[in-house]
């Protein structure tokens, strides 16, 4: 009966120290309360709970990298977009993550959810498309402060996909398009514009020598009957057959 008894009670003792002794890898801690008060932190390695007295919660210290679900977001021209992203954190605090916000991976994660949704709102569509690295580090500075209180520290947020309608995508394909003709129409105009700026210039200089301006005809005419094979019919200029007419006449 006595062997019974003792036998119980090492069964006891080995059961009360395999719950009493807990291992802590080196990333975690563990938040230690006594009667239902918070007293400390412990870890990493091996420590001591005492059954029924003293409780704990067990805190990852890694960064955790967690999906943000799709968002509909409609951006400040009234454009109805799909939006999801990935936020990095991770716990600095092991006591404030436990005692002053409950589930603070959940807390996170909405937060996260209406963050996104109010800071792409207060943009437009080609904002948000052309602007995303700046629109990322808005919404983790936002996070980074709402989540300071949780002892959570918010290090990276990542727009990964913009989705739009069908409808959205064809506009934007169009609105590409006729941007894309108006710049070749300006660079058009523009080519214009400075080669008749230097033909201007160049007639004004060849106006002030009339030897110039027919040697310049000469070739031209030399130019255009050199690419045809038929015969081409050309007016002469009175300036240029005048000195012909004048040299002739004196000579008679």
């Amino acid at each position: 009966m006595i062997s019974y008894f003792v036998g119980l009670l090492i069964a006891a003792v080995v059961l009360l120290l395999l719950y009493a002794i807990r291992v802590l890898r080196e990333y975690e801690r563990a938040v230690v309360f006594f009667l239902g008060r918070f007293q400390e932190v412990k870890g990493p390695g091996l420590i001591i709970i005492i059954p029924v007295i003293q409780s704990m919660e067990r805190v990852d210290l890694r960064i955790v990298v967690m999906d943000v679900p799709t968002q509909d977001v409609i951006s400040k021209d009234n454009v109805s977009v799909k939006v999801n992203a990935v936020v990095y954190y991770r716990v600095i605090n092991s006591q404030s993550a436990i005692i002053n916000v409950e589930h603070y991976h959940d807390a996170v994660s909405q937060l996260a959810q209406t963050t996104l949704r109010s800071v792409l709102g207060k943009h437009e569509l080609d904002e948000m498309l052309s602007e995303r690295d700046k629109l990322n580090v808005d919404i983790q500075k936002i996070l980074d402060e709402q989540t300071d209180a949780w002892g959570v520290k918010v290090t990276n947020v990542e727009i990964k996909h913009i989705d739009l309608d069908e409808s959205m995508i064809r506009a934007i394909a169009r609105q590409a398009e006729a941007e894309r003709s108006r710049r070749a129409k300006v660079i058009h105009a523009e080519g214009e514009a400075q080669a008749a700026k230097k033909l201007t210039e160049a007639a004004t200089e060849l106006s002030k020598n009339s030897n110039a301006m027919t040697l310049r005809y000469m070739q031209t005419l030399i130019d255009i009957a050199g690419e045809k094979n038929s015969t081409i019919v050309f007016p002469l200029p009175m300036d240029l057959i005048q000195p012909l007419l004048k040299q002739q006449a004196s000579g008679n």
